[in-house]
């Protein structure tokens, strides 16, 4: 394999569509209102592109240098742990796409707020910042969170809270009460795509002390803890719908046939006791939070 193809692979383009889900959702709220720009819109999405590349790298370097992606792991090779990269290079490619994210976000703060929002530019360079650390330190460093039962948490609040009412606030300046119910979904679903990651690794981080949810529920426990988020989800996403049908009557509903797959996730992983066959659902939950994502935006767009 050459070495674009490992950085392909060190990117792990399955996971960029569940990445980009929330910017769709907030940026279609935007549409609801007549706020929406393409220009934002765009720069919104290559910021979140960049923090889940950010992220991946970030990820492949943290669990490489500690050991945690060894033999006794049953997901996909990780470039680190198959020789495709060295450390020196992803910690390079760690540096590199850090700079070219916050880049671009500052580029999409200026174009969102221009010179006469000096205040809220602030904030919003410091929660790219922020998004940048958090990316970095979920595996990277002895005090990293993801080795603290802290990710399912971090992913919520970054790929749900953050990207969607965050995105929303790019071009409306505010925070409309409606647009907290589908960042929660989003959120959710975001964390059961890590769930599902975890609880396949569950017995190899278990023997490198890497403490996810997974880890500390168990086997069954966390079985219920996954369809706890999809169905809190669907609610959250209901409950969005029938608040919202004076304007999007019955097609409102539409996005909600993105879970018809995620009810049969709950009952394969109910059912599942081989943490390999696992893998396949991670991309299953992700295509469906992207595909509510779509769904949601059409909505909007045609209403």
């Amino acid at each position: 394999m050459n070495k674009i193809s490992a950085w392909v692979s060190a990117a792990r383009l399955r996971t960029l569509p569940l990445s980009v889900a929330g910017i769709i959702v907030g940026s279609a709220a935007a549409i609801s209102i007549n706020r929406f720009s393409i220009t934002i819109f765009i720069l919104a999405l290559l910021t979140t592109l960049g923090l889940q590349i950010l992220s991946n790298f970030a990820n492949d370097y943290g669990d490489g240098v500690k050991g945690t992606d060894n033999e006794d792991r049953v997901g996909p090779v990780r470039a680190m742990q198959g020789g495709l990269l060295s450390a020196k290079e992803l910690r390079n490619g760690i540096i590199v796409t850090s700079v070219i994210t916050l880049l671009i976000a500052c580029t999409l703060i200026y174009v969102a707020f221009n010179e006469q929002h000096f205040g809220i530019s602030l904030l919003f360079f410091f929660l790219g910042i922020a998004s940048i650390a958090a990316a970095i330190k979920y595996t990277v460093g002895k005090s990293a969170y993801g080795y603290r039962a802290m990710g399912d948490l971090f992913v919520f609040l970054f790929f749900g809270l953050l990207s969607v009412m965050g995105g929303y606030y790019l071009y409306s300046y505010s925070i409309a009460e409606f647009i907290v119910l589908p960042a929660i979904t989003i959120g959710l679903l975001s964390t059961a795509v890590l769930n599902i990651n975890n609880m396949r690794d569950q017995e190899s981080d278990k023997k490198v002390n890497k403490n996810t949810i997974a880890v500390l529920l168990g086997a069954q426990k966390v079985k219920v803890y996954h369809v706890a988020l999809i169905l809190i989800a669907f609610l959250s996403a209901i409950v969005y719908a029938i608040l919202q049908w004076k304007q999007t009557n019955a097609w409102g509903l539409i996005p909600l046939l993105a879970f018809i797959p995620l009810f049969k996730n709950i009952l394969f992983v109910w059912r599942n006791e081989t943490p390999a066959f696992l893998d396949p659902e991670l991309k299953k939950i992700a295509m469906s939070t992207f595909v509510y994502s779509l769904l949601f935006f059409i909505v909007q767009a045609l209403m």
